[in-house]
């Protein structure tokens, strides 16, 4: 056997060794839920999970077996991408089999609901929700609130050394301090503050019970859209409930480096307050320390609050402003508005009844997408920046010297990024992969015979993990639409190239193996 099969077995150990360790870690959360449905006293729920853990348990130990404790220590970004491709994948069919065992869904629509899911996308295969067990409403729940963190986070707070590769895997720049494991904790700490904040304001400031607060809280802060309202938050019709969910869900589409960099700035803030109560400071120098804090620099914060203002005004102007009176006009526009673009997917209203304008737009801002580093979807501001940056250097080009490279650096959470070439050709070639892979979906649903603006709309919310829909998405659509849909939640959550490198490296290393064994 040669040194390079030799080489290629023990990395392959190592790559099942971490996903088995995910599985396992996944295996006992599907045993839990089992464990739930008891005392929600839905005791016919308690053997759809508990198979299946049984099932995700058996995966585990058959990764696992026969590889040596600490085997992945020394895992590098390629490997690190198998994992993130084979933990996703697993545990999207796992996670279906609930809904499949329960005989609550065929096969399709239980992939279609775990991939929804974990991909916080929201778009359901069940017409009525309010009729669910509780314990399939609360499993919904976690996947959206675990997929938006990320399998990547999870891994990186529990396996120390392995996690820096699995970090860039799954799409993530956001390093809040150098220490890549202390950063993970810190996003994870500020994760769970704010869904104890929702939680708490949810259940004191409005009439849901505590079961729905939870529920709403999660999927709005992973941006997922589930709900436990076959309405969605329109049919609590609660202003109050809609504020919350509105705060919640542009803290989700909100990078976590940005949400570090606003501590700081609070932080700092407080202390400066304090030197210029005491007179140790003048106004100036006041205005001047706020200035210079990174959370005021970060571009994204900003871009997402022009966007959202702008998008308001247009949309309460040639769309809302027609169908609801002056006060439901602004109140729907602001909350669909914000739901694209972080791409939660809530909805205050039907959209069946808004104009072509309206669906236009919204399809526009799930395009675009929340900020890099959040748990929205969509092409990400960030990137949307860049480019735009780009455009502005291309005009202005003609006007200066020849020979001047594109090069700027931009503050993302509390340090900056060089922007040179090199990023600009990652953020097209992110961006020009979602277009190829959205106009191949939009064909698709066309060619099953729904309307442009429809399907437009339909996959953008798809690709984008949104979870809006205009009725294309039911439990009796076309199959193909449905798979071209989970493709685009998978391809989309994942950002493309993972799972392109993923199969390619996959069909590149059984062609070897085949070839040196023989």
């Amino acid at each position: 056997m040669s040194n390079y099969l030799i080489f290629l077995k023990s990395r392959y150990k190592s790559i099942f060794k971490a996903t088995g360790d995910v599985l396992l870690a996944l295996s006992i959360l599907i045993l839990s839920i089992s464990v739930i449905s008891l005392i929600f006293l839905e005791s016919q729920m308690f053997f759809p999970f508990f198979y299946t853990s049984l099932i995700g348990f058996g995966i585990s130990f058959s990764m696992k077996f026969g590889t040596r404790k600490n085997n992945y220590d020394f895992l590098n970004i390629q490997d690190a991408v198998m994992i993130i491709f084979l933990v996703w994948t697993i545990s999207i069919f796992l996670s279906a089999l609930p809904f499949l065992f329960s005989g609550l869904l065929n096969f399709t629509q239980s992939i279609f609901e775990s991939t929804s899911g974990w991909t916080t996308t929201g778009l359901t295969m069940f017409l009525d929700v309010e009729s669910l067990p509780k314990t399939v409403l609360l499993w919904r729940s976690i996947m959206q609130y675990i997929g938006g963190a990320g399998f990547a986070l999870i891994m990186v707070v529990t396996a120390g050394s392995m996690g820096a590769g699995l970090y860039q895997a799954e799409g993530r720049t956001d390093n809040l301090v150098p220490n890549l494991k202390d950063s993970t904790k810190l996003i994870a700490t500020i994760y769970l503050t704010w869904a104890l904040i929702g939680i708490i304001s949810i259940y004191i400031f409005t009439d849901l019970n505590f079961f729905d607060s939870l529920n709403h809280t999660l999927t709005a802060l992973a941006t997922g859209g589930f709900s436990t309202n076959n309405a969605s938050i329109g049919g609590f019709d609660d202003v109050k409930l809609e504020v919350i969910i509105m705060v919640l869900m542009i803290m989700g589409g909100t990078g976590f480096g940005v949400h570090y960099a606003g501590i700081i700035m609070l932080r700092n803030t407080w202390r400066t307050l304090k030197d210029h109560r005491n007179k140790s400071i003048n106004n100036l120098e006041f205005r001047d320390r706020l200035k210079r804090e990174p959370f005021f620099k970060n571009p994204e914060p900003k871009t997402m609050f022009y966007i959202l203002l702008f998008s308001f005004i247009l949309v309460v102007i040639f769309s809302t402003s027609n169908i609801f009176d002056f006060w439901n006009s602004i109140r729907h526009s602001a909350f669909q508005v914000i739901s694209s673009l972080t791409g939660t997917g809530f909805s205050s209203t039907i959209l069946n009844n808004w104009n072509t304008f309206g669906i236009f737009f919204l399809t526009i801002l799930m395009v675009l997408g929340g900020m890099m580093d959040s748990t929205s979807g969509g092409i990400k501001l960030y990137r949307v920046y860049i480019a735009f940056k780009m455009i502005l250097f291309e005009i202005m080009s003609y006007f200066k010297p020849q020979g001047i490279k594109f090069h700027f650096e931009v503050y993302k959470g509390v340090s900056k990024k060089e922007i040179n070439l090199d990023t600009l050709k990652n953020v097209l070639s992110i961006i020009t992969m979602y277009f190829l892979v959205y106009f191949v979906g939009v064909f698709v649903l066309v060619s099953h015979g729904y309307n442009l603006q429809d399907s437009l709309f339909e996959y953008a919310s798809a690709l984008s993990a949104v979870g809006l829909s205009v009725g294309i998405t039911l439990p009796d659509s076309p199959p193909g639409v449905l798979w071209t849909e989970i493709f685009g939640m998978y391809l989309g959550r994942l950002e493309f190239f993972v799972i392109l490198y993923a199969i390619m490296k996959l069909f590149k290393d059984i062609k070897d193996i085949i070839k040196w064994e023989h």
